[in-house]
């Protein structure tokens, strides 16, 4: 079977004259009509199978490249007729061909915007299912784009590399502390030490592990690797974040070292590998919500014009796009098409990428149906709950979406972990001294029964946070009572209002030391809370080293200073470093933990034998104007027991303490663990190894917290 010609659609003169220069290659190239499985491209013995799907289209023309900066294709297959064609996709066999090649494709079909029918011949696509891709030295974001601007995908052998053995980790939630990062933010700064070329790398990230083991966190959380649009955003800013997917399945070129598109994906298993060795699993904040083609203004990669109508939610009988994600378009996640295509896209990313986990964008979106109601058997949830290929990964949801639909509590199957919202809002309004959040805070800390405490929930199906890559670090929190956005010139609009901050009495910078002392203390307030509580805990990049971004609190498009990770700081804020590494290290030796024991929220509350109280033993006061609290709490083999008591309140307070509820033994008692009103080192000791604390009541200072401990080996 031998190529028809090709159709020349689109092409300017000079193209043309490029295409027919070919036109004899062109027409004695091998080819067969291929299969329609397995989609994409894919190798095999003589030559590679691509396959698309196209459900609308009426011609398909697969070009082939010499180079991501190719003027023109080298050879261009043209696929029309049946034996090219089965049902809705499109397929051919090309002998001679082999990884590396590069390809992308045209597609002829009518053009009826009033009907979500958006076919355009001139545009080159990428394939969906592309594993790699090349970006053109030239590129930018516009509407329709030359071919020598446009990226174009890549044949890959996903079998290519040596693992050498690795696999998932899967580790048990109930002994992870996840640290969420970005990439490119993590070690870019000078003062990471990492020197070009691997500065803002996966290969960068790897020179870090060792800080990462010193601290002591399980699992990294990834801002998003799939290659997205570095230019959507306004104002000619970049899209630093990564929230504007362009492929499922292709790392972002954007944070690999070296060149050829075979680099980024080779450096990211290694960085899986590396990570993996030291006992750090890779989770993957992953966008299944929108693309980054936005509504008809925008560019077209390859999804509005291979299938609009599948891909995309649409509105108006298909002449616009529905907007439940607050960036112009929403996918259609249970379309059939789309459904595997998600189903598809995490699948590799376990067995071939090994993986982890993933933390779901804006997960609500998937629970909407065609018409954008949430639908109480969404079925992507229940493919993505339910698949063999994904039993043991981990899936967390950010259980809300742009339009309003929020499901913390009620997400709608119980193997998902949730971020917790509740946990975020309710501890940073009580830390703040808010009247009416006692009660609240007492249940984020024992895993919010109030939300979880259903169904043998997993004692683990919070996931708790205090901050998070959106809105303020953890030293702006406490430094800056409104956001301070100019800097993404839209006039301080963006962003959140509602951050439930506190400046600690001066906005921003100060030198005044009472301000500055305040502002450390509550930081350690709120680690404490946040790695004491149920449930998994998930600190923001650089929370311990004092990361600020100077009140920006939707730095979604600040690739620098504002958002990098100084590394400066680690030296005069490694003593909150410390205090984190000893409370995770504290985590890591719970009773469920080292004993390998699975808990739900409601046994592991009940087996841990909690006593509430309030200044006074035994009297809790739940009260709107209460501030403070205490509990007591034996482990569940009665190994150690800790006495929490936290005061919120502005003046000191005077705690009774019980009696050490532990082994009558002279050797354990109460023991001084924290008190973050105390400078380092004496914040913190190593649990069970402070000294001696043997009185009945105990004076806790105004906002700040302090814990003993009781230990018997």
């Amino acid at each position: 079977m031998f190529a028809t010609p090709n159709g020349f659609f689109g092409h300017d003169a000079a193209t043309t004259g490029f295409l027919l220069s070919h036109f004899l290659v062109m027409a004695f190239a091998p080819l067969a009509p291929g299969s329609s499985s397995p989609l994409g491209a894919t190798p095999l013995s003589g030559g590679v199978n691509f396959s698309i799907y196209s459900k609308d289209a009426t011609a398909v023309e697969l070009c082939l490249f010499d180079s991501p900066d190719a003027v023109g294709p080298s050879q261009v297959y043209r696929l029309e007729g049946e034996q090219y064609r089965t049902f809705h996709y499109w397929h051919c066999f090309v002998a001679g061909l082999s990884p590396g090649q590069v390809y992308g494709y045209r597609v002829e079909g009518p053009y009826e915007p009033d009907r979500g029918l958006l076919f355009d011949a001139n545009n080159l696509l990428l394939d969906p299912y592309g594993l790699a891709l090349v970006m053109p030295a030239n590129y930018c974001r516009t509407a329709n784009q030359p071919v020598d601007r446009s990226m174009k995908s890549v044949v890959v052998d996903p079998d290519a590399y040596n693992w050498e053995g690795d696999q998932p980790l899967r580790r048990p939630s109930r002994d992870s502390v996840i640290y969420e990062l970005h990439v490119k933010g993590f070690t870019a700064d000078p003062s990471s030490g990492v020197e070009a070329p691997n500065a803002g790398t996966y290969l960068g990230l790897i020179e870090k592990i060792p800080y990462l083991q010193d601290l002591g966190v399980t699992a990294v959380e990834l801002l998003p690797v799939f290659q997205f649009d570095p230019f959507d955003a306004p104002g000619g800013l970049p899209n630093y974040w990564g929230y504007q997917p362009i492929s499922f399945f292709v790392p972002h070129h954007g944070y690999s070292s070296g060149s050829g598109p075979m680099a980024p994906l080779d450096e990211f298993r290694t960085l899986v590998k590396a990570l993996h060795r030291a006992g750090i699993e890779v989770i993957l904040d992953v966008v299944f919500n929108h693309t980054a083609e936005a509504d008809a203004d925008g560019p077209t990669f390859c999804y509005r014009g291979l299938a609009n109508s599948d891909y995309y939610l649409l509105k108006d009988g298909g002449a616009g796009y529905a907007d439940y994600t607050g960036c112009f378009n929403t996918l259609n996640a249970n379309n059939p098409v789309v459904r595997r295509l998600i189903r598809h896209s995490l699948r590799y990313w376990v067995e071939h990428m090994h993986v982890d986990g993933f933390r779901f964008d804006l997960a609500s979106v998937l629970s909407r149906d065609e018409t954008g109601a949430p639908s109480a058997l969404p079925p992507i949830l229940w493919d993505i709950d339910t698949d063999p290929v994904l039993a043991g990964t981990k899936l967390i949801a950010e259980a809300w979406d742009a339009a309003g639909l929020y499901q913390v509590g009620t997400f709608v199957t119980d193997n998902w972990q949730e971020w917790n919202g509740r946990f975020r809002d309710d501890v940073r309004r009580f830390l703040r001294g808010d009247s009416g959040t006692v009660s609240s805070v007492a249940q984020r800390l024992i895993g919010s029964p109030d939300i979880y405490g259903y169904e043998n929930r997993d004692a683990e199906s919070s996931v708790n946070f205090v901050t998070c890559h959106d809105g303020f670090t953890l030293s702006d929190l406490v430094s800056y009572n409104t956001k301070h956005n100019e800097s993404n010139l839209e006039s301080n609009r963006d962003g959140s209002n509602d951050n439930f901050s506190w400046n600690c009495g001066a906005e921003g910078y100060t030198d005044d030391p009472a301000v500055l002392r305040l502002r450390l203390q509550q930081r350690r307030n709120f680690l404490t809370l946040l790695l004491l509580a149920n449930g998994t805990p998930m600190i923001g990049m650089g929370d311990e080293i004092g990361r600020s971004q100077s009140g920006n609190n939707n730095a979604y498009c600040q690739d620098g200073v504002i958002s990098w990770m100084d590394w400066v700081n680690a030296g005069t804020s490694s003593d909150l470093g410390r205090f984190v590494s000893l409370l995770i290290d504290f985590r890591q030796h719970r009773d469920f933990v080292s004993d390998h024991q699975d808990y739900t929220l409601n046994s592991l509350i009940q087996l841990n034998q909690l006593r509430w109280h309030g200044v006074k033993l035994d009297q809790p006061d739940w009260s709107d104007e209460s501030h403070s609290f205490a509990v007591t709490i034996i482990s569940i083999c009665r190994r150690f027991c800790w006495h929490l008591m936290v005061n919120a309140y502005w003046q000191t307070l005077n705690f009774e303490v019980p009696a050490p509820p532990l082994s009558g033994d002279a050797t354990v008692g109460w023991r001084e663990w924290i008190d973050t009103a105390k400078a380092s080192p004496d914040d913190i000791s190593i649990f069970g190894k402070g000294s001696r604390f043997i009185d009945s009541d105990c004076q806790v200072s105004a906002r700040s917290i302090r814990v003993l401990s009781c230990y018997q080996a």
